[in-house]
């Protein structure tokens, strides 16, 4: 039978594979160290969970992951229960970062599933499984920082997406349906926003596709929406993602 043996945890030795006040101390400091550095690319976004929490989250499910391993050797516990709970505790307050925002817009999803992510992290470092846990770390990272610009490219070139709309009127909604139909684009939902009733404003979040060849092939969506921006019955126009 195959067992793996850390690459790191073989080089620094047996006292950073078993469990020792050492070893402990060096995984906690590894758990915080990396989580620091994804808290930090999280918090210069603004997003809503920041340093602190992606800290906490991973420190948690590291002294969690290493309280099991401790059980196992020493009570012959084979359940790491602990760990199982821990994780599904850090579900809960990941899911607590999700917001709907008054424009119908769903907010903290990519937050709630790093803080989500972070907390395996933990539980990785806490094993004693560097290597596994500074390769994840790497990949985890790249998610977060370098895919999203990549990701909003997709998103500008897409045939689907939608707005939200604000007009000075209610009367002028059929105007703004027959100017967009004329620029080639398909109206596939529309729904009034009730937040904004008492505004004076017609708010609207709409589902759009492009049917235009002219559109698809030569202007994306913030063209798009820069352009029906400029109807003078548009008080506000914006994307939603």
């Amino acid at each position: 039978m195959y067992y793996y043996v850390d690459p790191i945890g073989k080089f620094l030795g047996d006292w950073a594979t078993n469990v020792s006040v050492g070893s402990v101390a060096v995984r906690i400091s590894l758990a915080l160290i990396l989580s620091a550095v994804v808290g930090c690319e999280r918090a210069s976004k603004r997003h809503a969970a920041g340093l602190r929490t992606f800290i906490l989250i991973c420190i948690a499910s590291a002294m969690a992951t290493v309280a099991d391993v401790c059980l196992m050797q020493h009570l012959g516990i084979t359940v790491p229960f602990i760990s199982a709970a821990a994780m599904i505790g850090i579900a809960i307050i990941s899911s607590n970062s999700i917001l709907f925002s008054s424009k119908n817009q769903i907010k903290g999803l990519t937050t709630s599933a790093g803080l989500w992510a972070c907390g395996f992290l933990g539980l990785l470092i806490g094993g004693g499984y560097y290597t596994i846990a500074l390769i994840y770390f790497v990949f985890l990272y790249c998610g977060l920082s370098f895919f999203p610009s990549f990701e909003r490219y997709l998103k500008n070139r897409s045939n689907h997406f939608e707005i939200h709309l604000e007009l000075t009127d209610i009367s002028y909604l059929r105007d703004f349906v027959t100017t967009i139909r004329r620029l080639g684009l398909k109206i596939d939902d529309i729904e009034s926003n009730p937040a904004y009733i008492n505004s004076g404003l017609s708010v609207y979040s709409i589902s759009l596709t492009i049917n235009s060849k002219e559109l698809k092939k030569y202007k994306t969506h913030s063209e798009i929406i820069e352009a029906l921006g400029s109807l003078e019955y548009v008080n506000h126009i914006e994307e939603m993602t």
